[in-house]
């Protein structure tokens, strides 16, 4: 069955009258009665009675001409829904994100956006850059905020912003009493809380280590969230390192940020999405909040 059909079908509903339907739809008669046979066909019975000059609809017809109304009463309210979503009146944005960053960076673009466009629905994982890249390749989010460079063919990039990463100690650790900057081959000192090695932060910190120092980190715990690293940390256990970003949103009056230096420890953050992914105007427009959000970072 095609639309065509259908919709050749709902003419001679309306007008009772193969010739005067034909001459409305611009086609010839018997090319409009060869359709309607066709349709008879494929639902298997008349639709049509046709007692001399005169046609009327079949209970078949009947029933047929109703759902009719409803297919294409269902095709316009998708039309509409479509309008709507590239007027930013309806959509679904979803969005894997770093952790660190859905603390400090998200909240007040995903605020911002929900005044502005309160129709569009909004969901945001924190995840680790792994995850997010496979959930994007599964379809199972439409942007990831990621550590660059993400080199897989399959994504689009933009850059957001590169971020420092500094020492978080307890504010009763007399080792830095006086300090307000260190080396990062502080660690190979001092008790050390850090993320497990299959992190991202842990690999670039243990990189950082290994290439200006010659050491690798041995800390005396590894903790799977940033919560729990700055709740050891402000116990005194030890120390951490985290985004500048994250700790100076965290105000935490019981931990004491130290810069690094010689050198300082950076890290980039982006944006990811599929190449071949179709972007609605909300996406579109969410990344144009977010990126001019991160210039202020």
């Amino acid at each position: 069955m095609e639309l065509r059909q259908l919709e050749y079908f709902m003419a001679v509903c309306k007008e009772l009258h193969f010739t005067r339907a034909a001459e409305k739809l611009g086609i010839s008669q018997p090319s409009l009665s060869q359709q309607i046979r066709l349709l008879e066909h494929y639902i298997g019975t008349p639709l049509f009675d046709r007692i001399g000059k005169k046609t009327a609809l079949t209970e078949a017809g009947r029933i047929l001409l109703l759902h009719s109304y409803k297919v294409f009463h269902e095709l316009e309210q998708a039309r509409s829904a479509i309008g709507e979503l590239q007027g930013l009146e309806r959509g679904k944005i979803r969005i894997g994100a770093l952790l660190t960053v859905v603390n400090y960076l998200l909240p007040p673009t995903l605020l911002e956006f929900h005044k502005k466009y309160p129709k569009i629905e909004m969901s945001v994982l924190g995840l680790r850059t792994g995850d997010i890249r496979q959930k994007l390749l599964e379809n199972e989010l439409d942007l990831g905020i990621v550590f660059l460079p993400m080199k897989d063919k399959e994504f689009e990039t933009i850059s957001l912003y590169n971020e420092d990463l500094s020492l978080a100690v307890s504010i009763h650790d007399e080792h830095f009493n006086n300090e307000e900057e260190v080396c990062l081959d502080i660690l190979r000192k001092v008790p050390t809380i850090l993320l497990p090695e299959n992190y991202y932060l842990r690999q670039l910190i243990n990189k950082y280590c290994i290439d200006y120092f010659g050491f690798q980190p041995q800390p005396i715990f590894e903790m799977t969230t940033m919560e729990s690293l700055i709740n050891m940390v402000a116990e005194g256990v030890g120390v951490t390192v985290l985004p500048k970003p994250y700790l100076e949103y965290l105000k935490n009056d019981r931990i004491k940020m130290i810069s690094l230096v010689t050198p300082t420890p950076t890290r980039q953050v982006g944006i990811i999405y599929q190449k071949d992914k179709h972007m609605c105007a909300a996406t579109h427009t969410f990344i144009k909040q977010i990126t001019d959000i991160a210039e202020s970072i």
